[in-house]
């Protein structure tokens, strides 16, 4: 353990005794979640300090209903799907992409939103869908291409609109108020977009501190200790230690950028509901790139698995640990809910570092 590591660990610990209760901090963001697990830093933690997941993770937090509308796409005649790859094994209600695309399905793995526009140009004769997946971090990938598709006349290019906003779920958590939490560890990707000004609203009207971090151990430790000592000070601020990448104003032209294509919209999350404007859409003179409507789609209603409980665990509510199918009907090699799936995922981060070291399932 490093001289720094060893000194912020003891300055969590002697903020934590100064609290004299329990504390309970939300990460939200997935790639938090697994650098936290992999460099074991819940074993550093004082005995009254609880860290519990949030909906960070753009996979997890993808409603059912989006799932089984990009499944279905799939299906239709001179249909090529394009998607990130976390998407292909996350089970549908009648089985997940990677499956489909096993019975024929025309079902690309791609690693940016410019190769489904690739796509498109080199199949002039079929119609690309792209899943358009993910938070502020890659929604302005989406948005440049759904320009660039409109001003070369790529008229069978589509989007599957997932795209989610971080701050209404942080907020729409608060207001459920099913969960206590006395702060957040904000995610270092998205805020390099939004900027740490787009959290002074959770400061601000709910009192809770906001702390900015990335991903390695010391910046993650040093973002605790910042949020310990506010809860215990009874403060409620937006704080930022990632000031390398992370400004106050975040990626103006970024936000420019899905400013001039999309609008927000109410959108289901899994296990949230819907959350009022959380959901970007794409405006008027861009709706013809707009999938559902292209292909005359409705979305469904959700249907998880009765097992799952990903919902739960994205949402601070229990551990993957706690869910019965975890380690058991629920593994990375067969998962039954996108927790398991995803490389930011709760479930697969806690079954690859944090699995008992004897049996399956049950608590630790």
């Amino acid at each position: 353990m490093s001289d720094r590591i060893a000194t912020l660990r003891e300055a969590l610990s002697e903020l934590c005794g100064r609290g004299g209760r329990r504390i309970q901090l939300m990460e939200v963001c997935g790639t938090h979640t697994v650098s936290i697990f992999r460099s074991g830093i819940r074993a550093l933690l004082p005995e009254n300090l609880r860290l519990v997941s949030g909906p960070g993770c753009p996979v997890c937090v993808t409603a059912q209903r989006h799932i089984d509308a990009a499944i279905e796409l799939a299906t239709q005649p001179g249909v090529i799907l394009a998607t990130y790859g976390d998407m292909m094994r996350v089970p549908g209600r009648s089985g997940s992409l990677e499956k489909l695309r096993g019975t024929g399905a025309a079902i690309h793995v791609i690693n940016s939103a410019e190769k489904a526009l690739e796509l498109a140009r080199a199949n002039p004769d079929r119609a690309v869908v792209f899943l358009g997946v993910g938070f502020e971090t890659t929604a302005p990938a989406t948005a440049a291409v759904v320009l660039r598709a409109a001003e070369e006349g790529i008229e069978n290019f589509t989007v599957l609109m997932c795209h989610k906003l971080v701050i209404p779920a942080m907020q729409a958590l608060l207001e459920a108020g099913d969960v206590p939490l006395d702060g957040f560890l904000a995610p270092g990707h998205v805020s390099v977009i939004i900027g740490t000004a787009a959290y002074e609203p959770v400061a601000r009207e709910y009192g809770r501190p906001v702390v900015v971090a990335g991903f390695e151990p010391q910046q993650v430790l040093t973002a605790l200790v910042a949020l310990v000592k506010q809860v215990v000070e009874q403060q409620a601020a937006v704080e930022n230690v990632y000031t390398a990448v992370v400004s106050a104003a975040g990626n103006t032209v970024a936000r420019e950028l899905m400013d001039r294509v999309f609008v927000p919209e109410d959108t289901a999350w899994r296990e949230l509901g819907v959350i009022p404007a959380s959901g970007l859409a794409l405006r008027s003179e861009h709706r013809r790139f707009d999938a559902l409507r292209r292909f005359g789609l409705e979305l469904g209603n959700d249907a998880d698995h009765p097992l799952c409980q990903c919902g739960e665990v994205i949402t601070g509510k229990a551990e993957p640990s706690e869910c019965p199918a975890f380690g058991d009907e629920c593994t990375p090699l067969n998962p039954i809910g996108p927790c398991m799936v995803s490389s930011e995922g709760t479930c697969a981060a806690w079954f690859k570092y944090n699995r008992p070291a004897v049996g399956t399932g049950g608590t630790r």
